[in-house]
């Protein structure tokens, strides 16, 4: 026996032989109740960090209820993050010497779109060593179509029903970044100041 327990001798295999066999599907019960849960989506713009460890506790509930007998799905995904996303990766930029503005439209969006997808990799690797039972046969990507034509719809349904609504208002506006921000995205401070009007004729 090792002196040491080598993990990757052994936890790889295992998480393999988990996934061939189906073991993380509720294929595996069909007759059983259903029980699922999506996970969070974690932006794709780097890797989990300390705090994602508290997905044990979604791991913990859906093995117990497949033990159970309950026809138990954890779905996972990740999340494109957009302004977030733009702001992660301009910085990359900036350490390059470089800005959004050097390229075209269509240019910057299949970079980013190249960067995010090996973010993903990243982080399917991560949580496949942290042994999280994913059905990874069902992975979901918030730019994936189906998703993008869901969300289409809900926010038609929720105009329709006048809960959402288009109009001109004042926003938080980030000149470096070009675009408006949540409120939660935003310290606010009072201050004391002048308020300037330019009448032009």
């Amino acid at each position: 026996m090792d002196k040491v327990y080598k993990h990757k001798d052994v936890e790889e295999k295992i998480y393999k032989i988990w996934e061939e066999r189906g073991y993380f599907k509720p294929e595996i019960n069909p007759q059983g109740k259903p029980y699922s849960i999506i996970l969070p989506p974690t932006n794709a713009n780097g890797a989990l960090h300390f705090g994602h460890a508290m997905y044990v506790v979604e791991d913990i509930l859906i093995r117990f209820h497949r033990m159970k007998g309950f026809s138990a799905l954890w779905l996972p995904g990740t999340d494109h993050a957009g302004i977030e996303t733009q702001f992660v990766f301009e910085n990359k930029l900036r350490a390059e010497g470089k800005s959004r503005l050097d390229f075209k439209p269509d240019e910057l969006f299949e970079m980013i779109k190249k960067y995010v997808n090996e973010n993903r990799g990243g982080i399917e690797g991560q949580l496949r060593r942290l042994g999280f039972s994913l059905d990874w046969t069902r992975e979901k990507y918030t730019l994936d179509q189906d998703v993008v034509a869901i969300v289409y719809d809900t926010f038609k349904k929720l105009f329709d029903d006048k809960l959402v609504y288009r109009a001109e208002r004042l926003v938080n506006y980030c000149t470096f970044d070009g675009t408006s921000f949540s409120d939660l995205e935003v310290l606010s401070e009072e201050k004391e100041g002048s308020i300037y009007i330019l009448n032009i004729l």
